[in-house]
């Protein structure tokens, strides 16, 4: 149950250290805390090589998602890049932290695909709202919806997809030559 609190409570700091960072234009606090999330996370999992692979996933599912958001121009993030198309490493840092939480605190999630893909449709352009009218790191011009549909829809496709990698890999050795009673050959 520590564990669970913990991947709780450490990914909201992450995030709140990452919007009130970018808020005031700055990167560092994002990278900071997801470094030390991170970190923590990965030193308190039982199988901390299938949570590097899912942190690699999250990066690219992120790239993708908050990249082609940042190149339609329906959603703008402050502390952003250059080239403005990029996502900002801030909002990777999210996502990096986010994947530490796929095989705790939203392990439920590698169950039920279908209910992932609304989560990532409904609750995750919340959070983008939520950092855009708290601390104005992420604006979306008018039309507002267009770019809140965009991170719905891009989000509705990443998190099933994350969701069943965990599964995945919680269930698959990480040694080429291991069996599934985790012995090696």
């Amino acid at each position: 149950m520590l564990r669970f609190w913990a991947n709780v409570i450490g990914n909201q700091g992450v995030w709140l250290c990452a919007v009130i960072g970018a808020g005031h234009g700055l990167r560092w606090p994002a990278l900071l805390a997801a470094a030390v999330y991170v970190g923590s996370q990965l030193a308190l999992s039982p199988q901390p090589g299938a949570e590097l692979r899912l942190l690699g996933v999250a990066l690219l599912c992120g790239l993708l998602v908050d990249g082609v958001a940042a190149g339609s121009g329906w959603v703008q993030y402050a502390a952003g890049n250059d080239p403005a198309w990029l996502a900002p490493v801030w909002i990777l840092a999210l996502w990096a932290a986010f994947a530490m939480t796929l095989t705790v605190s939203f392990a439920v999630l590698q169950r039920h695909l279908r209910i992932a893909a609304l989560v990532g449709l409904l609750l995750a352009p919340l959070a983008y709202l939520s950092a855009a009218r708290g601390w104005s790191s992420v604006s979306f011009p008018e039309p507002r919806w267009q770019g809140v549909a965009l991170l719905g829809i891009g989000w509705s496709m990443a998190l099933p997809l994350l969701a069943a990698c965990a599964r995945h890999w919680q269930r698959t050795p990480l040694h080429p030559l291991a069996d599934r009673s985790g012995e090696h050959a």
